[in-house]
């Protein structure tokens, strides 16, 4: 589900911007993979700082714009056209520090995404949840978290933040999980 929007943007995500020191941690090996990344704004700005970024995503049209912003700021960034939702495992096993996700669900992806993240390494995350119909799109249940969701999934993991609720400009009903994966 990578679309237009207006959470589109070049700047990165707060979020992201907040927690993007721990991915800079010496130590830490492999590069962040940035899921269904669009634009690939998010991944551009952890590139920027020096880390080594896969942008994942299955529009070619949105690589290619994402591949014309690296380039047009000399960021050596590998690109991955994957469509993340036709079976099996789409994702290196133990390959990346961090995996970035926002504004993206797909259930089934969940298991491959926690085998995915090396040990000691990072997810950041962060889509909708089933509140956010009464704001906007996305209003199937399918793209939407129930309360909790997010956090049960890595329940099990170092847990560095957890929000659900409203954010603002534009209005929005979110879950973020930032976790480390156990050693």
């Amino acid at each position: 589900m990578t679309t237009s929007s207006p959470w589109a943007a070049s700047i990165p995500d707060p979020l992201l911007v907040t927690f993007a020191p721990l991915l800079l941690a010496e130590g830490l090996q492999g590069p962040v993979l940035d899921l269904a990344c669009g634009d690939g704004h998010n991944g551009l700005y952890l590139a920027g700082l020096g880390v080594p970024v896969i942008l994942a995503d299955r529009s070619g049209e949105a690589l290619d714009r994402a591949r014309k912003a690296a380039a047009g700021k000399g960021l050596p960034v590998t690109f991955l056209e994957v469509d993340l939702e036709t079976g099996g495992n789409p994702l290196e096993v133990e390959g990346y520090r961090a995996i970035l996700v926002f504004r993206y669900l797909h259930r089934p992806l969940v298991p491959c995404i926690r085998k995915g993240i090396r040990q000691g390494g990072f997810l950041i995350y962060e889509t909708f949840t089933s509140r956010q119909t009464r704001y906007g799109r996305p209003r199937n249940p399918d793209f939407l978290l129930q309360p909790g969701e997010l956090a049960d999934w890595f329940k099990d993991w170092q847990l560095l933040h957890s929000f659900e609720g409203l954010l603002e400009e534009p209005l929005r009903a979110v879950a973020q999980i930032v976790c480390r994966k156990p050693v």
